[in-house]
């Protein structure tokens, strides 16, 4: 294992959590800032992050081009509530197969103080608040999700690329307090 490669890997999804917990808190999500991605320092995820590590994307797509498939990024999703693949299960019509299941809205906004944070640490001076609605377009069909939380989504990561954080924080602040979408 490579030193610079551990010390890369800490340092990354670090300043990756702090991002995100400054975001969450500026919302109203405090708890959920606190406990942001903390899986990503078990073992199961940090040591593959480790040696996968690249520092400008992700060490899970690095993962997976070399196993197809990623670990850390399955042990990742089955813990962490504010990716929509963590919703994924089979309908209640088994006809329908597998489904996203509509997502609360606290983890809704954590998904997307996540998006921002992870488009700020990877784009780094070339992050725009257009870039988490970039990244989300070119995923976007390969996505199974609920239907309102990709609408919810996709007007929250719009608002934040067109209005700007202050205007779509301040939405945001605003609809947690209504506890729906």
């Amino acid at each position: 294992m490579k030193l610079k490669n551990l010390w890369g890997h800490f340092h990354t999804i670090t300043v990756h959590k702090i991002r995100v917990m400054k975001n969450c808190f500026r919302v109203g999500l405090y708890r959920q800032g606190l406990t942001h991605d903390l899986s990503k320092y078990s073992p199961e995820e940090f040591f593959l992050g480790v040696k996968y590590y690249q520092g400008t994307r992700s060490p899970n797509a690095a993962e997976r081009e070399h196993n197809g498939f990623s670990k850390a990024w399955l042990h990742h999703k089955g813990r962490n509530k504010h990716h929509y693949e963590y919703w994924i299960d089979f309908s209640n019509d088994f006809s329908k197969g597998l489904v996203g299941h509509k997502m609360p809205l606290t983890y809704v906004a954590e998904m997307v103080m996540d998006r921002i944070a992870a488009s700020r640490t990877y784009k780094g001076r070339d992050y725009t608040d257009a870039s988490p609605w970039e990244y989300y377009i070119r995923s976007k069909p390969y996505m199974i999700i609920h239907p309102d939380t990709e609408k919810i989504l996709e007007k929250l990561l719009w608002m934040l690329k067109e209005e700007g954080e202050e205007k779509t924080f301040a939405y945001i602040r605003q609809l947690l307090k209504e506890k729906d979408y």
